[in-house]
């Protein structure tokens, strides 16, 4: 029976580290729903918004699955070439110093959006010389009509991790911030959430 126990603790410990804890994730949305536009149907691809840097598209790659993953589960079919949709993505990263002072971030990229979100993608780097600190990723994402390039919907999603925590490495972050945007697709316009 002691060793039962001690199995079965031990499986329970071993599931429990399976569960990356993240924090929460800010949402914020604004679509075209009052306006009778239909979401979830048709096909999509997905892309790096054209202001980013094409040698740096690697580091966006978790990203993109991730957002891909989500567009798909929300009712689109992918299609590489001559989708009705386009999902444009960009991320940045900031790094807050353990001292407390403004981000440092490095990236490419510009205003964009109605809500004018200045946003890029770079990777955070440790001009604070301490290994203390956290890490702010932004995801935004734009999906536009293929037709005219009307955007029909956008979002952003955002969320701090400790620098060496589970929650700031790409992969992690890219796939919590893609549902926690689309949780509720296409949600509220013009609505700011917090997503657990």
């Amino acid at each position: 029976m002691k060793v039962a126990s001690s199995i079965l603790l031990a499986g329970t410990l071993l599931l429990g580290a399976c569960a990356v804890p993240t924090g929460p994730v800010d949402v914020t949305i604004f679509n075209r729903l009052a306006e009778g536009q239909a979401y979830g149907a048709g096909s999509y691809s997905v892309i790096a918004a054209p202001d980013f840097g094409t040698g740096q598209t690697l580091a966006l790659s978790p990203y993109l699955a991730a957002v891909s993953r989500e567009m798909a589960r929300i009712g689109y079919a992918e299609k590489s070439g001559g989708s009705d949709v386009v999902a444009e993505i960009r991320v940045s990263t900031s790094e807050i110093r353990g001292d407390g002072r403004s981000p440092v971030s490095v990236g490419v990229g510009g205003s964009t959006g109605s809500y004018g979100s200045g946003v890029g993608v770079g990777l955070g780097i440790n001009l604070g010389g301490g290994s203390q600190g956290r890490i702010e990723t932004l995801l935004s994402v734009r999906i536009l009509r293929a037709r005219d390039n009307l955007v029909i919907w956008e979002g952003r999603a955002s969320q701090s991790a400790g620098k060496k925590a589970p929650a700031a490495q790409p992969g992690i972050a890219a796939s919590k911030l893609a549902q926690a945007l689309f949780k509720d697709f296409p949600g509220e316009s013009g609505t700011t959430i917090s997503v657990p």
